[in-house]
């Protein structure tokens, strides 16, 4: 699984976590640092990306379209990188789940 980390979560990421999401990249590092929701939402799709975001923005378009892209919302606020990186680590089976599950969209992490 890739992810697309929105404008508001660090592109140390991408590295911190490549050896569980190989091929994730934050919106900057992809050229997107200044685009719609909708373009944003568009590459995700075209690139197989599931977006994560602290923002419910992409939740919302998320539970009108559904998916692809996926997302998942982060829920615990503005977090230190290393907080959101443990995050994600300590919910690795909940996300291959939710990744494997076709009906899902949008996944709440706390």
């Amino acid at each position: 699984m890739k992810l697309l980390f929105d404008q508001n979560l660090s592109h140390r990421l991408c590295r911190a976590l490549a050896d569980v999401f190989p091929g994730s990249e934050q919106v900057r590092q992809a050229g997107f640092d200044r685009a719609t929701d909708a373009a944003i939402w568009a590459f995700a799709r075209e690139q197989g990306y599931t977006i994560v975001t602290l923002d419910a923005d992409f939740a919302d378009i998320a539970a009108l379209h559904g998916a692809p892209p996926k997302v998942i919302w982060l829920r615990c606020g503005n977090q230190p990188t290393p907080f959101v990186e443990h995050l994600l680590r300590d919910h690795l089976t909940l996300v291959g789940d939710f990744e494997q599950d076709a009906d899902a969209s949008c996944l709440e992490l706390y």
